[in-house]
């Protein structure tokens, strides 16, 4: 028998994305998926594994929503912010009918799950300093349900200017909802836009627990929104989406210590950004480090050097951006401890 004849013809066509774990390599030195470099130390006090969990962990929403200076309402938890980006498609999006818009170089999920639930998609790319251009959305919005937007950007690193996140949510009322992915938002914290629901029905912001809370390997995401989202959502998501053990720790990560904790860890985190931005500057083959306001930099280096490969037999592992940012040579690097910074360091100034 074979199975292909039954899969659904658009998932026949798919790519899976190509996330750092499936990419794979092999090395001491990972800084290619923006995880946090250090694993944080959680114990379980939640013992209840013979029951299944809440359906939204009380506890985790009221901190979460303490900490994002939102009402419970507004909250909803998910298995990372990636099930959130499919969930609000499968319940704002009819098959085969509606689209999404997103605005590459960009985060590579919100194509793959609109692919995956036969949605359209469609791409209108930034503009030369990756910002929106707006124009050209205004000129694709129509059957456009979703327009995903990611700030800072991953992987450019960049903020998108406020002022042209409104101009887009002016664009889209009435039409569609606009999702601001702040998944590293924690790293240039005064450049959110959660402030802004009150004004804005339509607007939707995406949140985890993967960067600077470094805890990705616990799979905790957040959907903000107004009531009325929030309550749609509900109505598709998992009976169970976090598990005992995750919203155990989740509740833990976002107390009053484990707040400032991940406050301390953004500060040293963001000074070994800057210290690593200016040793790359100095290196002879680097020909452009990026601003970031997030825990990775965006580096182009000069167009006859196989740095990334290079490095890769060396075992350091980074994340080739060329392809999705159109330009060859540039790499993404996260920001790992200050032993993985120097060891990127002296492999660089090897390379003649």
């Amino acid at each position: 028998m074979d199975i292909n004849k039954l899969v659904r013809k658009n998932v026949q066509q798919l790519t899976p994305y190509q996330s750092a774990r499936r990419i794979g390599g092999q090395g001491d030195v990972w800084l290619n998926a923006n995880e946090y470099p250090v694993a944080p130390h959680f114990d379980l006090t939640d013992q209840t594994l013979n029951r299944y969990p809440e359906p939204q962990p009380e506890k985790v929403i009221q901190r979460y929503a303490q900490y994002a200076g939102v009402k419970t309402e507004q909250v909803l938890v998910s298995r990372g912010a990636d099930e959130a980006i499919e969930l609000l498609m499968r319940a704002f999006c009819e098959p085969e009918k509606d689209s999404i818009l997103y605005c590459p170089p960009t985060y590579g999920m919100y194509q793959v799950s609109a692919e995956t639930l036969g949605i359209k998609t469609k791409t209108v790319p930034t503009t030369s300093d990756w910002q929106l251009d707006l124009e050209g959305i205004k000129q694709n919005i129509d059957t456009v349900k979703l327009i995903y937007v990611c700030s800072p950007n991953n992987p450019t690193g960049n903020l998108i200017d406020s002022d042209d996140i409104k101009a887009l949510l002016n664009i889209a009322k009435d039409r569609a909802l606009v999702i601001i992915d702040e998944a590293y938002i924690e790293f240039s914290p005064e450049s959110s836009v959660v402030s802004w629901l009150n004004d804005y029905p339509h607007l939707v912001i995406l949140r985890t627990l993967s960067k600077a809370f470094a805890l990705a390997g616990l799979r905790c995401g957040f959907t903000i929104a107004n009531e009325p989202v929030i309550e749609a959502l509900q109505k598709v998501i998992a009976p169970y989406p976090l598990a005992t053990p995750v919203a155990d720790i989740a509740a833990q990560a976002l107390s009053i210590d484990g707040v400032n904790t991940m406050k301390l860890h953004v500060v040293n985190l963001n000074n070994q950004k800057e210290k690593f931005a200016n040793l790359l500057r100095q290196c002879p083959i680097v020909e452009k480090v990026y601003p970031s306001y997030s825990n990775y930099l965006c580096v182009k280096f000069q167009h006859d050097k196989d740095v990334f490969n290079i490095l890769w037999r060396q075992g350091i592992i980074l994340r080739d951006q060329s392809r999705s940012i159109g330009q060859q040579n540039i790499i993404r690097i996260t920001i790992g401890t200050q032993a993985d910074c120097e060891a990127v360091i002296s492999a660089l100034k090897t390379i003649k």
